[in-house]
């Protein structure tokens, strides 16, 4: 017996000893992790001339918010170009969201008759593409979209990887004995979509929304291309990165203005932290709603089935 006892208290301690490492090892991967966030944020807060100075530090000395003057000497331009990113994400997500679930769920099932055919048109588009030129034809001169809100939206409508991934979730968490008990009592295909695969499929989509809102958050290419100088339409990634350029631009040919501007009040180190800090701001605070979702709809529509 207290051989048992000794046996049951040298598992509990390697048990606990076991613990102590894992949480050592998980804390140490947090740090990895909030560090270098924290360190972007302390740096596009600190004076530029301590940051030439003293370098990169967590704890500056000497505090300045030059680099958000600067970017926000704008005013009414930076806000419109928020709303306009906001509005875009929110509509972009929306939509994006319900035609990946809606095209994602027959050919999930078994009983589409075509839903080979309409899963190879699919990947097909993972393959191959029409080029660049051809794409831009289309949009700009066919369609004549060219400083519209929906030419930031409609060419990411479609993500093929995430219709994959969702069509994967639904053949592991919708059963097709629960959809033939539907349609005997009677429910027809869209019914049982939003009855009862809608339901069990929440963590899947939430996963699809949350990648699909870093997608037209964190777009630039689109208003690069689409949108000029001739509109008021303009993003805040677009205009983030012209700040970046304009102050590129005034370092390279500083000499060329006559010493009209001064290289040292210019914050061409810190700014770039902060222009990373303003773009990262709203994804930051609303992944904490989707976090709950995530882990579960990528590994079970990604590794299952």
């Amino acid at each position: 017996m207290q051989k048992v006892k000794k046996l049951d208290f040298d598992a509990a301690r390697i048990s606990h000893g076991s613990n102590v490492i894992i949480n050592i090892i998980f804390i140490f991967a947090v740090l990895l992790c909030i560090v270098p966030v924290l360190l972007v944020v302390a740096v596009s807060i600190t004076d530029e001339q301590t940051l030439l100075r003293e370098g990169y530090n967590l704890f500056p000395s000497k505090i300045s918010f030059s680099a958000y003057s600067y970017i926000f000497q704008g005013g009414s331009a930076i806000i419109r170009a928020y709303g306009t990113s906001i509005m875009v994400t929110v509509l972009g997500t929306i939509f994006s969201t319900a035609i990946i679930a809606f095209y994602a769920y027959p050919i999930s099932r078994p009983s589409f008759k075509y839903r080979k055919l309409l899963t190879w048109l699919v990947l097909i588009t993972m393959l191959f593409s029409g080029g660049l030129v051809p794409w831009y034809i289309v949009y700009a001169h066919i369609l004549q979209l060219t400083n519209t809100i929906p030419v930031l939206i409609i060419p990411y409508l479609m993500n093929a990887w995430l219709v994959l991934i969702l069509r994967t979730f639904y053949k592991n968490s919708v059963p097709e004995e629960l959809l033939e008990a539907a349609r005997i009592d009677g429910a027809g295909e869209i019914r049982s979509f939003f009855t009862i695969a809608l339901p069990l499929s929440t963590a899947g989509i939430a996963t699809v929304a949350l990648f699909m809102m870093m997608q037209f958050w964190n777009d630039w290419w689109l208003p690069l291309v689409f949108l000029n100088r001739l509109g008021n339409i303009d993003t805040i990634q677009n205009m983030l990165r012209q700040i970046l350029e304009n102050l590129q631009f005034l370092a390279r040919n500083a000499d060329m203005l006559g010493g009209r501007i001064n290289l040292a009040d210019l914050p061409s180190e810190t700014i770039r932290m902060a222009i990373a800090v303003v773009a990262v701001g709203p994804v930051v605070l609303a992944f904490p709603f989707f976090q709950r979702f995530f882990v579960k709809g990528l590994l079970i529509g990604a590794v299952k089935g």
